[in-house]
């Protein structure tokens, strides 16, 4: 499994409350984008304990056989992190409100498991075309879902920004969780709003096609959301299937 993972400050916000990280074990890959938030510098406290605390789990996890066992993993572990982050923020004033929206992959050879929580997202690139993976945890996409207002609305909607469920802000939190096939050349992109508010998915899913290396890919992803306005702090991940060759590990 070829990856490469970027975060970038942008060009507004004078700090990066995103953090993200790509851990092996045994099993496979564990790719994780958290988008922080909450007061000075506690989102970037929420984002990075998530992120740490995860690679910490990921080291001690035992062998993943299969994907009822993926989810399971995945639905506990969010527990725990959701338990520290919020006990985290009851404990220092400064972090009082804190939170993360969190999407990750579990990737093994046979399959990968997809867990979410807020509006940072994992998207599909495979033979039957390019799709979004995940639903947001979001105001607006709730209102279009329900048919009172449009996708084009929900693009410059006013409260595009709240959040329906985060990680850390309340005692427990839903994780939405699924498991796909990947085949050869299957891509999965994890990114935070920063990056899928400033370029289409018709633009993301152009630019995973066009281009076989995934660290150019990824640098002008994050260059063309800079180039569109850079307001928000820019978050990806790129993994991508690839061949296993003799002696190559299969993730």
């Amino acid at each position: 499994m070829e990856h490469i993972f970027l975060t970038d400050r942008g060009k507004v916000r004078q700090h990066n409350e995103d953090s993200v990280g790509v851990f092996k074990n045994e099993t496979g890959i564990l790719a994780i984008v958290a988008d922080g938030m909450g007061g000075h510098l506690a989102g970037d406290v929420a984002s990075q304990m998530t992120i740490s605390t995860f690679k910490e789990l990921w080291e001690q996890a035992p062998t993943i056989n299969g994907p009822s066992d993926a989810e399971a993993w995945l639905i506990e572990k969010v527990e725990e992190v959701n338990k520290t982050v919020y006990e985290h923020s009851l404990t220092n004033s400064e972090c009082q409100g804190m939170g993360t929206t969190i999407v990750g992959v579990l990737v093994t050879p046979n399959f990968a498991t997809i867990g979410h929580i807020g509006d940072s997202r994992c998207y599909l690139l495979n033979n039957s075309g390019f799709k979004q993976v995940t639903q947001d945890h979001s105001l607006v996409n709730e209102l279009v879902r329900s048919g009172q207002i449009s996708k084009e609305d929900a693009e410059h909607h006013p409260r595009k920004n709240v959040l329906l469920r985060a990680l850390g802000t309340e005692q427990t939190v839903d994780l939405d969780v699924r498991t796909i096939e990947l085949e050869e050349n299957d891509v999965l992109l994890l990114c935070s709003d920063g990056l899928s508010n400033k370029i289409s998915d018709e633009t993301l899913e152009h630019e995973l096609l066009q281009s076989k290396d995934l660290s150019h890919t990824a640098n002008h992803l994050v260059q063309m959301a800079n180039d569109n306005g850079g307001e928000d702090n820019i978050s990806i991940i790129i993994l991508k299937k690839s061949t296993n060759k003799l002696g190559e590990d299969p993730c």
